[in-house]
């Protein structure tokens, strides 16, 4: 299910134009080469880039999408797309101070991950937290926690 909304979203003063497709955002690769680095020809740098990335191993062409979104002038024009986990991936590839942000907040949530493998506690406190910065009562969460562990003992009973 595709909507016909292109939705905007502004990260230092500047657009990027996603659109929500399948349950998934994607974003425009192009606006977000354009943020995140001094390219005065983002579209060229994304070919470069492109260049690179198969050369790395990413194949662009099953992880890259065409998809209309709305232009400065209004009208709607095929860009190149990718969701979140792909972008994430093209923004790892930028060398920019720009993008250094983005790398080491990536950097940090691979690590933690790691640490719940190890630790699964540690997810549990996540969630907590997370859920607390949502607004829930301790109380919620406790009855939430109690909830998908009671899920996961029938699923795991029902296997």
């Amino acid at each position: 299910m595709i909507k016909d909304e292109t939705h905007i979203a502004i990260f230092n003063g500047k657009t990027i134009r996603r659109k929500f497709v399948n349950d998934k955002w994607f974003f425009s690769v192009i606006d977000i080469i354009e943020v995140l680095t001094d390219s005065t020809i983002p579209r060229r740098y994304w070919s470069d880039l492109k260049s690179k990335l198969k050369e790395e191993g990413f194949e662009s062409y099953d992880k890259i999408v065409q998809l209309k979104l709305k232009s400065g002038d209004n009208k709607e024009y095929e860009t190149d797309c990718a969701d979140t986990e792909n972008i994430f991936r093209i923004i790892q590839s930028i060398p920019s101070k720009k993008a250094e942000p983005f790398k080491k907040w990536l950097a940090r949530v691979g690590y933690e991950r790691i640490q719940e493998i190890e630790n699964p506690e540690l997810a549990q406190e996540r969630m907590k937290v997370l859920y607390e910065k949502k607004g829930y009562s301790k109380d919620w969460i406790e009855k939430r926690l109690r909830g998908i562990a009671i899920r996961q003992e029938l699923t795991d009973e029902w296997k």
